[in-house]
C-alpha cells in the first residue's frame, strides 16, 4: 500500500511539472446571428421586399503551449439556418479548418510560424482577420518572427491546387504567391508599423501562367496626446493589375479620439475616373477588415467596389461603454474619389450606424444593430436600385464563448 501511494505520488508529481511548463486550453464559440435587410450592399428596388436570414459560426479552439513550441487548431463550421437538411448525410457539409498552425522558437525572440493562419496588423486595414464575418478569414504561409525591442515579420505564401504538374493556379484564392514584411516599433506614447506587401496574382499569356505583381508600401502611426490620440495610415500601390494596366493608387487616413468617446476621421481611397483609361488608380485594401472601415452596410470593399472610383469618407463615432453595457453610433459622409460620370456629382450618401451590447454573463453577449443610408442618385449610377426608397439593414446575435479546459 505504501509503495502504490508513492507511485500515484510520482506520476502525480510528473504530470504536474508537464503542466507547469506545457499549457493545454479548449474553449468554444457558438455566434448564431439574424439579419432583416432591405438595401445591404447595394440599392434596393422599390418594390423589393426585406430578406431575412440567420447564419451561425461554431468553432473549437485547441491551444497547446511549451516555452519552444505554440500550437493551434481551430475548427469551424459555418452555415446558414435552414441551408442543411435535418437528417444530414451529405459530406459536403462538413466542418472546415479555420486555423492549423505550429510556431516554434529557435530562441526567445526568433520564431517560425507556419500553416494556416489569421493576419492580422495594425488597424485591419491591409491584413485583418475579417472577424464580423462568420467564415473570417485565414491564409496558407509561413511567417518569420523576431520581436525583442522591435517586431520584424517576414511572411511568404505560394499556393497550388489540383493541376500540380504544370504549375498552374486556378483558384480559389486571390494570390499565387505573396510575399510581406511588417515592422514596428513602440515607444512610450507612440507607435509606428511599415509594411511592404508585393502580391502576385496569376493570369493566362500565350498558354502560359504569369504572376502579375502589385505592391503596396506604407504604414500606420499613433500617438497619444492626452486628452486626444492621433492615428494615421499611408499607403501607396504600384506594379501591374491583372488586366496588365500600371497601377498607381493611395489610400489615406487621419483620425483623431478623445477619451469622451468620440472619434472624428477621414480616409481617401484612390479612384479610377470613368473615362480613364491609361492607368488603374483604384486603391485595393486587399485583405483587411473592410466592414471595420466605411459603413456596417458594407457598400465599399467588402466583395465590391474593388477597381471603382474610389471612396472619400468623413465619419464621427462614438463608443460608451459602461458595467454591462455598450453603445455605438456611426455617421459616414460618402464621397467619390473620381468621377462617375459626365456631369454626376461626387456625393454618394450618408449612413447611420447604431448598435448596442449587452454582457449577459461573463462568457455571453447580445448584439443589435440597426443600419441605414440616405443615398444619392450618384450612389444609383454605381449600385443601380433606386435611391429614393429606405435602404435599411439590422442585426441581432448571440455571441457565447465558453472555456472547456483553460
Amino acid at each position: 500500500m505504501k509503495n502504490l501511494l508513492t507511485i500515484s505520488l510520482l506520476v502525480v508529481g510528473m504530470f504536474t511539472s508537464e503542466f507547469v511548463i506545457a499549457q493545454f486550453s479548449l474553449t468554444g464559440e457558438f455566434r448564431p446571428r439574424t439579419e432583416i435587410n432591405r438595401g445591404y450592399k447595394t440599392l434596393a428596388s422599390e418594390n423589393q421586399n426585406a430578406a431575412t436570414i440567420t447564419t451561425q459560426r461554431s468553432r473549437l479552439n485547441f491551444i497547446f503551449n511549451t516555452e519552444s513550441i505554440k500550437t493551434k487548431l481551430v475548427l469551424q463550421d459555418v452555415r446558414r439556418w435552414g441551408n442543411q437538411k435535418q437528417l444530414v448525410g451529405n459530406e459536403d457539409f462538413a466542418t472546415s479548418i479555420h486555423e492549423a498552425w505550429a510556431e516554434v522558437f529557435f530562441t526567445t525572440d526568433f520564431s517560425l510560424k507556419a500553416g494556416r493562419q489569421e493576419l492580422v496588423y495594425d488597424d485591419h486595414r491591409i491584413f485583418g482577420n475579417v472577424g464580423w464575418a462568420q467564415q473570417a478569414r485565414s491564409h496558407d504561409l509561413a511567417l518569420l518572427k523576431y520581436e525583442k525591442d522591435v517586431k520584424i515579420h517576414l511572411g511568404i505564401a505560394h499556393h497550388e491546387n489540383g493541376n500540380i504538374t504544370d504549375n498552374i493556379y486556378d483558384g480559389p484564392d486571390a494570390y499565387k504567391d505573396m510575399q510581406y514584411i511588417w515592422f514596428n516599433n513602440k515607444w512610450e506614447n507612440s507607435s509606428l508599423s511599415l509594411l511592404v506587401l508585393n502580391n502576385g496574382v496569376p493570369v493566362m499569356e500565350d498558354n502560359e501562367q504569369v504572376n502579375k505583381y502589385s505592391q503596396t508600401m506604407g504604414g500606420h502611426f499613433t500617438i497619444a496626446l492626452k486628452p486626444v490620440k492621433l492615428a494615421s495610415n499611408f499607403y501607396y500601390q504600384t506594379g501591374t493589375h491583372s488586366s496588365g494596366k500600371d497601377i498607381s493608387a493611395i489610400n489615406f487616413l487621419v483620425e483623431a479620439s478623445i477619451i469622451a468617446g468620440f472619434t472624428l476621421g477621414f480616409e481617401h481611397l484612390s479612384g479610377t475616373a470613368y473615362n480613364e483609361t491609361e492607368k488603374l488608380k483604384s486603391f485595393t485594401p486587399f485583405y483587411g477588415t473592410n466592414h471595420k472601415f466605411n459603413g456596417f452596410m458594407d457598400y465599399f470593399y467588402v466583395g465590391n467596389h474593388i477597381g471603382s472610383v474610389g471612396l472619400h469618407d468623413v465619419y464621427l463615432k462614438y463608443k460608451y461603454v459602461k458595467n454591462k453595457i455598450g453603445l455605438n453610433a456611426h455617421i459616414h459622409y460618402f464621397g467619390a474619389a473620381a468621377e462617375i460620370a459626365d456631369g454626376a456629382d461626387s456625393y454618394l450618401g450618408t449612413e447611420l450606424d447604431l448598435s448596442a451590447s449587452w454582457a449577459v454573463k461573463p462568457m455571453a453577449k447580445i448584439i443589435v444593430g440597426y443600419s441605414t443610408l440616405f443615398a444619392s442618385e450618384s450612389m444609383e449610377i454605381l449600385k443601380g436600385g433606386d435611391s429614393s426608397v429606405g435602404q435599411h439593414w439590422a442585426y441581432v446575435m448571440l455571441s457565447v464563448t465558453p472555456a472547456f479546459i483553460k
